[in-house]
C-alpha cells in the first residue's frame, strides 16, 4: 500500500485544496487508487466496477462535500466482497492521512439523516481508537449486484482505516436500497461534521494533547 498526504495540492478541476490524502493498494484480489480532498465541493469520479456501490460513493462525496477520484478492479467474478472490503480499508487511510495531525478540528460529527421511509444516526469520533458500532437490518441479500452483507465490511474496513469510532443506528426504515443510502449519506455528513475546523479549538481536541 502506497500512501501520500498533500496539502496544497491540484484535484480534478485544477483548482488549489487542502487536506488531500492518495492511497494506491493492489493485492491478488483488487487493485485500488483512491484520491480525496476533504475540502471539496462533492466531485465525484467513481468506477469500482458495481453499479450500486458506485452510487454509494457518489453519494459519500456529494453529500460530504468531498472531492473522490476512485479506480477499483477488483475480482467480481468471484463476488462483490473483495472490491467493496478492500475500497473500506484505502477510503479509512486516505481519511486518516488527509486529517493529518487534527489540529483545529472538531473531532466528533453526529447526524440523524432520513432517506424516505428510513432514518439513519451516524457518529464519528476521529479519536485515534477503531471501532464500529452496527445496527442496520438489512433484509434483502442483494441491491444491484452489491451483497448487503458487505456494508458492514466496508463501514468495519473504514472504521480500522482511519483510526475512528464510528456508530449507525437504524432508527426507522424497511426497504435496503433506503437504508444503505441514507447509511452512506449520513456518514458523510458526521464525517464533514467531525473534519470542520473550528477557530475556538487552538491545537488539538483532547485532554490527552494527541489523538
Amino acid at each position: 500500500m502506497t500512501i501520500y498526504a498533500q496539502e496544497g495540492s491540484d484535484l480534478m478541476d485544477g483548482s488549489t485544496q487542502t487536506r488531500v490524502g492518495i492511497v494506491d493498494r493492489t493485492t491478488k484480489e483488487t487493485d485500488i487508487r483512491l484520491k480525496l480532498n476533504l475540502d471539496g465541493t462533492g466531485e465525484a469520479l467513481i468506477r469500482t466496477g458495481i453499479g450500486f456501490f458506485d452510487h454509494m460513493m457518489t453519494g459519500f462525496a456529494k453529500h460530504g462535500l468531498f472531492d473522490v477520484d476512485l479506480a477499483v478492479k477488483g475480482d467480481l467474478q468471484v463476488d462483490t466482497h473483495h472490491t467493496v472490503e478492500d475500497t473500506g480499508i484505502v477510503l479509512g487511510r486516505a481519511i486518516k492521512e488527509a486529517v493529518g495531525d487534527k489540529r483545529g478540528i472538531a473531532r466528533y460529527g453526529s447526524v440523524i439523516l432520513p432517506m424516505d421511509d428510513a432514518l439513519i444516526l451516524c457518529s464519528v469520533d476521529l479519536c485515534g481508537r477503531p471501532y464500529l458500532g452496527y445496527d442496520l437490518r438489512l433484509d434483502r441479500e442483494k441491491v444491484g449486484e452489491m451483497e448487503t452483507e458487505t456494508v458492514r465490511e466496508f463501514f468495519y474496513a473504514v472504521s480500522y482505516g482511519a483510526e475512528m469510532n464510528l456508530h449507525f443506528k437504524q432508527l426507522d426504515g424497511i426497504n435496503s436500497h433506503h437504508i444503505i443510502e441514507g447509511a452512506f449519506k449520513a456518514f458523510a455528513k458526521a464525517l464533514d461534521r467531525a473534519t470542520r475546523y473550528d477557530q475556538r479549538i487552538p491545537g488539538i481536541l483532547s485532554t490527552k494533547g494527541v489523538l
